[in-house]
């Protein structure tokens, strides 16, 4: 993660912008302008962390929208702490050393966005153990919180995961909306291939026997099979692997931690999990701010 882009910065001043933390009438009426201190970030569970480079990017945006000189400031982290590693519940993440203003303005944004990411680390940690041993890995989806995608699909990767697309430009998709609007399956395939760009790949999902062997016979590239049991899933995989035998093979559909294994043995390559980002519970994050800067 480029921490540093112009899209990443962005979407911190948004989150900033939005938290009016440059006018944070709170701090500004109890706290000496002058004071400094030490916030250390602590997990209060278990988990997968994620979102760590975002510290020292919210406290530069910040000094930038304050109108009061802050100072500098550092954050510190054990060599041992980085994004994807797994913490202890009671383990500091970091220590920010700076102005104490700074700090409390800052600190919702910061634990809010930490959080959201961990929480997405660790699930789909959670999802990348559970098919420990097999060939599956484990994607992620487009479901993710209007502009937070970079974040959330990177927290994936902190998890152990694998980004499939990340907007609708990169790759070709062709979903059961598309077949039904465009002319059945054969048509709309047939425009793709002959349509598509140099290196894209034609990837269909398949919801039935007929549109699987629909993709088999229009040559499709990549087969996603949606909402399959895994017995079907396990004879569809035979089925594309006797006519299409480097087309890469993914399942999808309500996947959870219970079912996915059996997915992962059914002989798929991928297995793609809406729920690392619209269902992941934020993990337990908090900050202890002290005026003794060590």
């Amino acid at each position: 993660m480029d921490w540093k882009s112009k899209r990443i910065r962005t979407i911190l001043e948004a989150a900033l912008a939005e938290d009016k933390v440059a006018n944070d009438v709170t701090t500004a009426l109890t706290i000496d302008k002058g004071l400094r201190a030490s916030g250390t970030i602590i997990a209060r569970e278990d988990c997968v962390v994620s979102g760590l480079g975002c510290i020292p990017v919210i406290l530069d945006i910040f000094s930038k929208m304050s109108t009061t000189p802050l100072g500098r400031f550092e954050v510190v982290s054990h060599p041992e702490i980085f994004d994807g590693v797994r913490v202890k519940k009671g383990q500091s993440l970091a220590v920010i050393r700076h102005n104490a203003s700074a700090i409390l303005s800052c600190e919702r944004v910061t634990l809010n966005l930490m959080q959201r990411m961990s929480g997405i680390a660790t699930l789909t940690n959670q999802f990348v153990k559970s098919i420990a041993g097999t060939k599956a890995r484990i994607l992620d989806t487009r479901k993710t919180i209007p502009g937070l995608r970079a974040l959330d699909k990177y927290a994936v990767c902190c998890g152990g995961g694998v980004n499939h697309r990340l907007d609708l430009q990169d790759g070709i998709l062709i979903k059961n909306n598309h077949i039904s609007l465009g002319g059945g399956l054969p048509i709309v395939l047939e425009r793709a291939l002959k349509g598509r760009k140099a290196g894209q790949i034609v990837q269909v999902e398949v919801r039935s026997q007929l549109e699987l062997e629909q993709a088999i016979a229009g040559g499709a590239e990549s087969i996603l099979l949606d909402n399959m049991k895994p017995a079907i899933v396990k004879k569809a995989v035979k089925q594309i692997r006797k006519s299409l035998p480097n087309a890469p093979i993914e399942a999808s559909g309500n996947m959870n931690l219970k079912t996915v294994r059996d997915y992962a043995l059914a002989g798929v390559d991928f297995i793609s999990v809406g729920a690392l980002t619209h269902s992941a519970v934020a993990v337990d994050l908090s900050m202890k701010i002290t005026a003794d800067v060590y």
